[in-house]
Protein backbone atom coordinates (compact mmCIF):
# COMPACT_ATOMS: atom_id res chain seq x y z
CA UNK A 1 0.00 0.00 0.00
CA UNK A 2 1.65 3.25 -1.11
CA UNK A 3 1.92 6.38 1.02
CA UNK A 4 -0.37 9.28 0.14
CA UNK A 5 1.41 12.51 -0.49
CA UNK A 6 0.27 15.59 1.39
CA UNK A 7 -0.47 18.42 -1.06
CA UNK A 8 1.98 21.26 -0.90
CA UNK A 9 -0.50 23.96 0.28
CA UNK A 10 -1.89 21.68 3.02
CA UNK A 11 1.61 20.89 4.30
CA UNK A 12 2.47 24.59 4.37
CA UNK A 13 -0.68 25.29 6.41
CA UNK A 14 0.18 22.55 8.93
CA UNK A 15 3.69 23.92 9.35
CA UNK A 16 2.29 27.40 9.84
CA UNK A 17 -0.13 26.29 12.57
CA UNK A 18 2.40 24.07 14.30
CA UNK A 19 6.06 24.88 13.56
CA UNK A 20 8.56 21.99 13.62
CA UNK A 21 9.31 20.87 17.19
CA UNK A 22 6.04 22.00 18.76
CA UNK A 23 4.14 19.29 20.72
CA UNK A 24 1.18 17.71 18.97
CA UNK A 25 -2.34 17.97 20.38
CA UNK A 26 -2.99 15.27 23.04
CA UNK A 27 -5.26 12.50 21.88
CA UNK A 28 -7.77 13.38 24.63
CA UNK A 29 -8.10 16.99 23.47
CA UNK A 30 -9.42 18.97 20.56
CA UNK A 31 -7.00 21.65 19.45
CA UNK A 32 -7.26 24.77 17.35
CA UNK A 33 -4.69 27.54 16.88
CA UNK A 34 -3.89 28.76 20.41
CA UNK A 35 -6.62 26.67 22.05
CA UNK A 36 -6.90 23.21 23.62
CA UNK A 37 -10.27 21.83 24.68
CA UNK A 38 -9.81 18.81 26.96
CA UNK A 39 -13.24 18.99 28.61
CA UNK A 40 -15.39 15.93 29.36
CA UNK A 41 -12.63 13.42 28.60
CA UNK A 42 -12.50 11.51 31.87
CA UNK A 43 -9.03 12.92 32.63
CA UNK A 44 -7.45 12.37 36.04
CA UNK A 45 -4.47 14.65 35.44
CA UNK A 46 -3.43 17.52 33.20
CA UNK A 47 -2.19 16.36 29.76
CA UNK A 48 1.50 17.11 29.50
CA UNK A 49 2.07 17.24 25.73
CA UNK A 50 0.15 20.43 25.05
CA UNK A 51 1.15 22.83 22.25
CA UNK A 52 3.45 25.49 23.69
CA UNK A 53 1.49 28.25 21.94
CA UNK A 54 -1.72 27.39 23.85
CA UNK A 55 -3.41 30.53 25.14
CA UNK A 56 -6.71 28.97 26.30
CA UNK A 57 -7.00 25.57 28.01
CA UNK A 58 -10.31 23.98 29.01
CA UNK A 59 -10.11 21.04 31.44
CA UNK A 60 -13.63 21.17 32.85
CA UNK A 61 -15.91 18.23 33.64
CA UNK A 62 -13.10 15.74 34.30
CA UNK A 63 -11.95 13.75 37.36
CA UNK A 64 -8.82 15.67 38.38
CA UNK A 65 -8.46 15.53 42.20
CA UNK A 66 -4.97 16.93 42.85
CA UNK A 67 -2.69 19.47 41.19
CA UNK A 68 0.80 18.49 42.27
CA UNK A 69 4.08 20.40 41.83
CA UNK A 70 4.57 21.61 38.26
CA UNK A 71 1.31 20.09 37.03
CA UNK A 72 1.46 22.06 33.79
CA UNK A 73 3.98 21.98 30.94
CA UNK A 74 5.68 25.18 29.83
CA UNK A 75 2.85 27.37 28.56
CA UNK A 76 4.30 30.89 28.54
CA UNK A 77 1.35 32.33 26.59
CA UNK A 78 -1.52 30.74 28.52
CA UNK A 79 -4.16 33.39 29.28
CA UNK A 80 -7.22 31.33 30.25
CA UNK A 81 -7.38 28.13 32.31
CA UNK A 82 -10.63 26.41 33.29
CA UNK A 83 -10.69 23.52 35.77
CA UNK A 84 -14.37 23.90 36.63
CA UNK A 85 -16.47 20.86 37.50
CA UNK A 86 -13.64 18.54 38.50
CA UNK A 87 -12.99 16.89 41.88
CA UNK A 88 -10.11 19.09 43.00
CA UNK A 89 -9.32 18.70 46.70
CA UNK A 90 -5.73 19.94 46.83
CA UNK A 91 -3.58 22.40 44.91
CA UNK A 92 0.12 22.24 45.73
CA UNK A 93 1.97 25.49 46.37
CA UNK A 94 4.10 24.92 43.23
CA UNK A 95 1.31 23.62 40.98
CA UNK A 96 0.88 26.82 38.96
CA UNK A 97 4.52 27.71 38.41
CA UNK A 98 5.24 28.88 34.88
CA UNK A 99 1.78 30.35 34.29
CA UNK A 100 2.75 33.96 34.89
CA UNK A 101 0.80 35.19 31.86
CA UNK A 102 -2.49 33.69 33.07
CA UNK A 103 -5.29 36.25 33.25
CA UNK A 104 -8.37 34.12 34.04
CA UNK A 105 -8.55 31.04 36.30
CA UNK A 106 -11.76 29.10 36.91
CA UNK A 107 -11.66 26.67 39.87
CA UNK A 108 -15.39 26.64 40.50
CA UNK A 109 -17.48 23.55 41.27
CA UNK A 110 -14.74 21.56 42.97
CA UNK A 111 -14.05 20.19 46.47
CA UNK A 112 -11.47 22.70 47.68
CA UNK A 113 -11.42 23.36 51.44
CA UNK A 114 -8.05 25.09 51.89
CA UNK A 115 -6.03 27.44 49.69
CA UNK A 116 -2.70 29.08 50.50
CA UNK A 117 -1.28 32.38 49.19
CA UNK A 118 1.86 30.56 48.05
CA UNK A 119 -0.15 28.78 45.34
CA UNK A 120 -1.17 32.05 43.67
CA UNK A 121 2.10 33.98 43.92
CA UNK A 122 3.26 32.95 40.39
CA UNK A 123 0.07 34.38 38.84
CA UNK A 124 1.26 37.97 38.64
CA UNK A 125 -1.07 38.80 35.72
CA UNK A 126 -4.26 37.12 36.96
CA UNK A 127 -7.30 39.41 36.67
CA UNK A 128 -10.22 37.00 37.29
CA UNK A 129 -10.37 34.19 39.88
CA UNK A 130 -13.48 32.02 40.29
CA UNK A 131 -13.61 29.99 43.53
CA UNK A 132 -17.38 29.59 43.58
CA UNK A 133 -19.15 26.36 44.57
CA UNK A 134 -16.34 24.76 46.54
CA UNK A 135 -16.14 23.74 50.22
CA UNK A 136 -14.38 26.81 51.57
CA UNK A 137 -15.34 27.72 55.13
CA UNK A 138 -12.55 30.30 55.45
CA UNK A 139 -10.09 31.94 53.09
CA UNK A 140 -6.83 33.64 53.97
CA UNK A 141 -6.94 37.26 52.79
CA UNK A 142 -3.40 36.60 51.57
CA UNK A 143 -4.88 34.55 48.70
CA UNK A 144 -6.47 37.49 46.83
CA UNK A 145 -3.74 39.70 48.28
CA UNK A 146 -1.13 37.65 46.37
CA UNK A 147 -2.69 38.73 43.05
CA UNK A 148 -1.62 42.32 42.26
CA UNK A 149 -3.70 42.53 39.05
CA UNK A 150 -6.89 40.97 40.44
CA UNK A 151 -10.06 42.72 39.26
CA UNK A 152 -12.78 40.09 39.74
CA UNK A 153 -13.12 37.54 42.56
CA UNK A 154 -16.04 35.08 42.78
CA UNK A 155 -16.64 33.30 46.11
CA UNK A 156 -20.35 32.44 45.98
CA UNK A 157 -21.89 29.13 47.08
CA UNK A 158 -19.26 28.15 49.63
CA UNK A 159 -20.08 27.01 53.20
CA UNK A 160 -18.63 30.12 54.86
CA UNK A 161 -18.32 29.94 58.65
CA UNK A 162 -19.20 33.41 59.92
CA UNK A 163 -17.27 33.41 63.19
CA UNK A 164 -14.31 35.49 64.32
CA UNK A 165 -12.14 33.47 61.92
CA UNK A 166 -13.72 35.18 58.91
CA UNK A 167 -12.86 38.67 60.19
CA UNK A 168 -9.60 39.05 58.14
CA UNK A 169 -11.39 38.01 54.94
CA UNK A 170 -14.31 40.35 55.70
CA UNK A 171 -11.88 43.23 56.12
CA UNK A 172 -10.30 42.48 52.73
CA UNK A 173 -13.72 42.21 51.08
CA UNK A 174 -14.84 45.48 52.67
CA UNK A 175 -11.81 47.31 51.26
CA UNK A 176 -12.10 45.69 47.83
CA UNK A 177 -15.85 45.71 47.15
CA UNK A 178 -15.34 46.63 43.52
CA UNK A 179 -13.45 43.36 42.96
CA UNK A 180 -16.11 41.08 44.49
CA UNK A 181 -18.61 39.64 42.01
CA UNK A 182 -22.01 38.13 42.91
CA UNK A 183 -22.00 39.82 46.33
CA UNK A 184 -25.56 38.74 47.12
CA UNK A 185 -24.57 35.06 46.78
CA UNK A 186 -21.66 35.41 49.22
CA UNK A 187 -23.53 34.07 52.27
CA UNK A 188 -22.89 32.44 55.63
CA UNK A 189 -23.60 28.75 56.05
CA UNK A 190 -22.71 28.49 59.74
CA UNK A 191 -23.55 29.09 62.53
CA UNK A 192 -27.17 28.10 61.95
CA UNK A 193 -28.63 31.42 63.11
CA UNK A 194 -26.65 33.20 60.38
CA UNK A 195 -27.44 30.74 57.59
CA UNK A 196 -27.87 32.59 54.27
CA UNK A 197 -26.93 35.92 55.86
CA UNK A 198 -24.94 38.05 53.34
CA UNK A 199 -21.34 38.43 54.47
CA UNK A 200 -21.07 41.87 52.89
CA UNK A 201 -23.95 43.05 55.12
CA UNK A 202 -21.82 42.79 58.27
CA UNK A 203 -20.50 45.99 59.83
CA UNK A 204 -17.68 46.84 62.21
CA UNK A 205 -19.99 46.39 65.19
CA UNK A 206 -20.62 42.76 64.16
CA UNK A 207 -16.99 41.90 64.96
CA UNK A 208 -16.54 44.15 68.00
CA UNK A 209 -16.24 41.22 70.37
CA UNK A 210 -13.68 39.55 68.09
CA UNK A 211 -11.61 42.73 67.94
CA UNK A 212 -11.65 43.09 71.72
CA UNK A 213 -10.75 39.50 72.52
CA UNK A 214 -8.66 38.38 69.56
CA UNK A 215 -4.90 38.23 70.02
CA UNK A 216 -2.32 38.64 67.32
CA UNK A 217 0.72 36.43 66.88
CA UNK A 218 2.83 39.21 68.42
CA UNK A 219 0.77 38.97 71.60
CA UNK A 220 1.31 35.22 71.85
CA UNK A 221 5.06 35.61 71.29
CA UNK A 222 5.19 38.25 74.03
CA UNK A 223 3.34 35.94 76.42
CA UNK A 224 5.74 33.07 75.71
CA UNK A 225 8.73 35.33 76.38
CA UNK A 226 7.41 37.32 79.34
CA UNK A 227 5.70 34.36 81.06
CA UNK A 228 8.81 32.23 81.86
CA UNK A 229 10.90 35.35 82.48
CA UNK A 230 8.43 36.71 85.04
CA UNK A 231 8.25 33.29 86.73
CA UNK A 232 12.04 33.08 87.12
CA UNK A 233 12.18 36.71 88.21
CA UNK A 234 9.57 36.08 90.91
CA UNK A 235 11.63 33.15 92.28
CA UNK A 236 14.75 35.31 92.48
CA UNK A 237 12.78 38.14 94.08
CA UNK A 238 11.27 35.85 96.74
CA UNK A 239 14.69 34.33 97.45
CA UNK A 240 16.25 37.77 97.74
CA UNK A 241 13.44 39.05 99.95
CA UNK A 242 13.69 35.95 102.18
CA UNK A 243 17.45 36.43 102.49
CA UNK A 244 16.95 40.04 103.57
CA UNK A 245 14.46 38.98 106.24
CA UNK A 246 16.78 36.28 107.58
CA UNK A 247 19.71 38.73 107.57
CA UNK A 248 17.59 41.34 109.35
CA UNK A 249 16.59 38.94 112.12
CA UNK A 250 20.20 37.73 112.45
CA UNK A 251 21.53 41.26 112.83
CA UNK A 252 18.80 42.15 115.28
CA UNK A 253 19.62 39.11 117.41
CA UNK A 254 23.33 39.97 117.41
CA UNK A 255 22.49 43.51 118.41
CA UNK A 256 20.49 42.25 121.38
CA UNK A 257 23.39 39.97 122.38
CA UNK A 258 25.76 42.91 122.56
CA UNK A 259 23.38 44.77 124.80
CA UNK A 260 22.41 41.82 127.03
CA UNK A 261 25.27 39.31 126.91
CA UNK A 262 23.89 37.19 129.78
CA UNK A 263 20.72 36.39 127.84
CA UNK A 264 22.79 35.26 124.83
CA UNK A 265 24.94 32.97 126.99
CA UNK A 266 21.84 31.29 128.29
CA UNK A 267 20.86 30.39 124.71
Amino acid sequence: MGCRRVPGPALALLLLLCPPGCPACPAACRCAPGEADCSERGLREVPWSLPTNTSALWLGYNFITVLGPLSFPALPGLRLLSLAHNRLELIHGRALLGLGALQELDLSHNLLTVLTPETFLPLTSLATLNLGSNRLGELEPGVPGALPQLRALLLQDNPWVCSCGILPLWRWLSHNREKVREKSLLQCRAPEQLNKYPIMAFGDESFRQCQETSLSSQHYIAFFIIGPFSFIASIFFCTFLGSLIVLYHSLRRESQCWRRPRVCRGH
